[in-house]
């Protein structure tokens, strides 16, 4: 994700999760309602080593792990998040 580009998180998505040789079972394919949703189920419900390797889709954009916590963290994200800051340094 470059720049600022117009997200709608209202869009429909689909979750593809990420592989991790002790979590093979975790999650499968979602559809989700919205971006946000299928977002906010990525960051807080899937194990940290699973979402580097998940990707979500909407309106045929992929954003894999690092764009959906940039989605996550964004100060355009719709919902309450469970987490305020990204972790990261």
């Amino acid at each position: 994700m470059k720049g600022h580009v117009m997200i709608d998180y209202n869009a429909s998505a689909e979750l593809f999760p990420g592989r991790h040789f002790k979590h093979l079972r975790v999650a499968r394919y979602q559809r989700f309602p919205s971006l946000a949703e299928a977002v906010q189920y990525t960051i807080e419900e899937l194990p940290l080593n699973v979402q580097p390797s998940s990707m979500v889709e909407s309106e045929e954009v992929r954003y894999d792990g690092k764009a959906i916590r940039q989605l996550y963290f964004s100060h355009d994200y719709p919902l309450r998040r469970a987490f305020a800051t990204s972790g990261a340094s």
